[in-house]
Formats: C-alpha cells, sequence, structure tokens
C-alpha cells in the first residue's frame, strides 16, 4: 500500500505527464501549421510517450493499492517565434520533468518506499534520454541558423522518427 505522501506525489506527476503530452501536442501543431510536418510528426511522437509514460505511473498506483485522482491541466503554450524556440522550450519542459522526477524520488526516499523508488528508476534514465534528444536538435538548429534549406533536410529527419 502506498502511504499518503508518496501517492499524492504520483498523481502529481501523472498530471504532469499528461501536461507534456498536452504540451507536445500543442508544439506539433505549431510545426504544422508553420509548414515543419517532421518537426510535427516529431512532437506527436513525443506526446505519445508521454501519455506511455503517465499510463505507467497510472497502473503502478493501482498495483500499489493507490487511488489515481485525476486534476485539470493547464492550457500550454501554442505560439513560438521560430523552430529553434519551440525545442528550446521542449528542452526546458524537459529539464522541469527531470527535476520533478528527482523531487518524486526524494519523496519516495523519505517515506522509505522501495518499490516506488525502484520503479522511479526507469524515469531516471528516461529523463536522461530525453534532455539529451532535445538537446541534440537545439544544437542542430543552433547551427543551422537561417538557412532554410538546412532547416528543411533537418525536418525531413525528423519525420523518420
Amino acid at each position: 500500500m502506498l502511504k499518503d505522501t508518496v501517492s499524492q506525489a504520483l498523481n502529481d506527476q501523472i498530471k504532469h505527464e499528461l501536461f507534456s503530452a498536452y504540451l507536445y501536442l500543442s508544439m506539433s501543431a505549431w510545426c504544422e501549421a508553420n509548414a515543419l510536418p517532421g518537426a510535427a510528426h516529431w512532437f506527436r511522437k513525443q506526446a505519445s510517450e508521454e501519455e506511455e509514460h503517465a499510463l505507467k505511473l497510472f497502473d503502478y498506483v493501482n498495483e500499489r493499492g493507490g487511488r489515481v485522482l485525476l486534476g485539470a491541466l493547464d492550457a500550454p503554450k501554442g505560439e513560438f517565434g521560430s523552430a529553434l524556440d519551440v525545442f528550446e522550450a521542449a528542452l526546458a519542459h524537459e529539464e522541469l520533468v527531470t527535476s520533478l522526477i528527482w523531487k518524486l524520488y526524494e519523496v519516495a526516499l523519505a517515506a522509505k518506499d522501495y518499490a516506488t523508488q525502484s520503479m522511479l528508476t526507469w524515469f531516471i534514465d528516461e529523463q536522461v534520454e530525453e534532455e539529451a534528444n532535445a538537446t541534440a536538435i537545439v544544437d542542430q538548429l543552433k547551427a543551422i541558423g537561417d538557412h532554410k534549406g538546412l532547416l528543411l533536410s533537418l525536418d525531413r529527419t525528423l519525420a523518420q522518427r
């Protein structure tokens, strides 16, 4: 059985993961509206992954005898100035999620909830990958600068995800 503090923290993280999916769908919509279908595809895949993360936590809470309580989601940002802006926002969001996972781990640690700590190691490892992927794209966009042909080439690469 989950302690109340751990259950509440897990419910909060479910909400954050669902918001992440919502945010990435918004970013996908922006990319689609700005003739970047590959980036739009990349963000839709990212949104799907975030939904999977939320469901992984959802199932875990239920398996441990907790109660999932879903809260309202805020509207995500929908306007960005450029492809670089949207991916920098995605990277900043992944860094925020990393800090939230670490705080969740600290709650489990304080509660001596070893099963939750073990489950959260997957999320910690996943965040390393998420940040690395977003960083690589941001770095590529910075290197591209205003070169439209290279941006379109990167967009085609993003469509292959």
